[in-house]
């Protein structure tokens, strides 16, 4: 089945067995899974670099390269600033879009806010992701949350 992998459990009466439709997951070399420490914010200039050869490596244009690389340093930064705990990075390249996706412990729903240039530089962040992405959203994920956001790739891409 494209798009699906199915998981087949053990027999139910007269040897059938049941099936299960799960979703594929992207082969390893499309994906990208990074754990982030609390605080460290070096881990923003290090996920950059690992998203743009995550993009280089499936042949992404630059513009989209320039424009992921953006809003995930954005989800990043949110992440371990706002947060007290780590939290975990993951892009996904998959037909023709970019998947990236930062989870956290923290149970706040963020949202976009208009920055006052004279008061400080923060508060742009999701702004930014919710003016240049394609998509993007908040998700609950066990005590947390998953900040996400899709760009088109303009690349066939792997599927």
């Amino acid at each position: 089945m494209d798009g699906h992998r199915t998981e087949r459990r053990g027999p139910l009466g007269r040897g059938a067995s049941a099936r299960r439709v799960l979703p594929r997951r992207p082969p390893r070399g499309h994906r990208l899974t990074r754990k982030l420490a609390r605080a460290d914010l070096r881990a923003v200039g290090e996920a950059r670099h690992a998203l743009r050869e995550l993009l280089d490596r499936h042949g992404q244009e630059a513009s989209c390269a320039d424009t992921a690389e953006l809003l995930t340093s954005e989800l990043v930064t949110n992440a371990l600033v706002h947060t007290a705990d780590d939290a975990v990075l993951t892009a996904v390249v998959r037909r023709g879009r970019l998947r990236v996706e930062v989870r956290d412990q923290a149970k706040g729903v963020p949202r976009a806010r208009t920055a006052v240039p004279e008061e400080h530089t923060g508060g742009r962040g999701l702004g930014l992701v919710q003016s240049l992405a394609d998509a993007w959203g908040v998700r609950a994920v066990g005590a947390g949350k998953a900040v996400w956001f899709e760009l088109e790739t303009g690349a066939a891409g792997p599927g």
